[in-house]
């Protein structure tokens, strides 16, 4: 899942470091959706889907720990105002968002499953829309209708590709999470780093998945059997260690300089490519690939959030700023 932190929605002029702010949006892009496949041949090995997660996000939260600390100098007072912003983007954005898509590609393919998680800015104008009484603007409205027929598609209600209706529930959850990720984005104080905020959700998110594996609401099965990937056996340590330290660690830290460069909604837009990179990394790693009309889905659901984020309605959730 790509998560491009910042706080501000800036439109930033092209420069000479715009192409390579592509390039890295695009690397950040490809590190995140390697993440289903790897989550899931651990899975397929023996894992639960909440074992993946605290592997994921605690390794990643190690990994960050220091540059997080680093970041972290003389912004104390900074932290603690942003505390409860910090907590539930740990709990929700983090853990809500890769337990929901984790448990997902578990009864369904990676690729569909993120297709349906990223419906999460079409949730955002539903529920914006139904807040504040006013009608979006033309393009939101089309874009919206695409992406909603595209998941039609993506369901293949017909029959000839089988779409587990808890594995719809749950990447509908990781796209609920998703769309509260963009809402706390307008929350974040300026003075707070986005490393801090990603290496301090990422810690929240650790504690809570263990939490919730201690008291039973996530069962947590570990194996040390080999997984498939490739056509070929490998330590489960290979994807162990890939899903933490390059889906995770360093999708945030390439995500956090991609969107530095570019500014939010050119970010985002070439963030879209997750989805390409996920369905093309499923089908080299896993050999799975979504159907033709599942497919047709899928591009109908990216044209869709692509009219949304193109348009110039604003979703705005967060309140008013605060006089002092």
């Amino acid at each position: 899942m790509t998560t491009q932190i910042t706080t501000t929605d800036a439109v930033r002029p092209a420069s000479r470091g715009q192409a390579t702010g592509i390039a890295v949006a695009m690397l950040s892009a490809l590190m995140f959706a390697l993440s289903g496949p790897f989550a899931k041949s651990l899975m397929d090995s023996g894992w639960s889907p909440g074992a993946a997660v605290l592997v994921r996000v605690g390794g990643a939260a190690l990994i960050l720990l220091v540059p997080t600390l680093l970041a972290m100098r003389g912004r104390w007072g900074t932290l603690r105002r942003s505390s409860k912003v910090i907590a539930l983007y740990g709990v929700v954005a983090i853990t809500g968002a890769q337990v929901g898509f984790f448990n997902a590609v578990s009864y369904m393919s990676v690729g569909v499953a993120l297709l349906i998680e990223y419906l999460a800015p079409v949730l955002l104008v539903l529920l914006v829309w139904a807040r504040t009484r006013r009608r979006p603007g033309v393009l939101t409205i089309i874009g919206t209708v695409v992406a909603i027929l595209g998941m039609v598609c993506v369901l293949d209600l017909t029959g000839a590709q089988t779409v587990h209706p808890l594995g719809v529930a749950w990447a509908l959850l990781a796209a609920v999470s998703l769309a509260t990720y963009f809402v706390l984005g307008a929350r974040v104080s300026d003075d707070l780093p986005p490393l801090v905020l990603a290496g301090g959700g990422l810690v929240v998110g650790t504690v809570t998945v263990a939490l919730c594996g201690a008291i039973g609401l996530l069962p947590m099965t570990f194996s040390t059997s080999d997984v498939t990937m490739l056509g070929a056996q490998l330590s489960w340590l290979v994807p162990m260690l890939a899903l933490a330290l390059f889906s995770t660690a360093l999708a945030y830290v390439t995500g956090i300089v991609a969107t530095a460069r570019l500014g939010t909604r050119l970010a985002s837009f070439v963030g879209l490519s997750e989805v390409v990179f996920a369905v093309l990394a499923s089908w080299l790693l896993l050999a799975e690939l979504p159907g033709l009309l599942q497919l047709l889905g899928g591009v109908g659901i990216l044209a869709g959030v692509i009219l949304v984020r193109a348009d110039k309605y604003a979703l705005d959730l967060a309140p008013p700023p605060r006089k002092e």
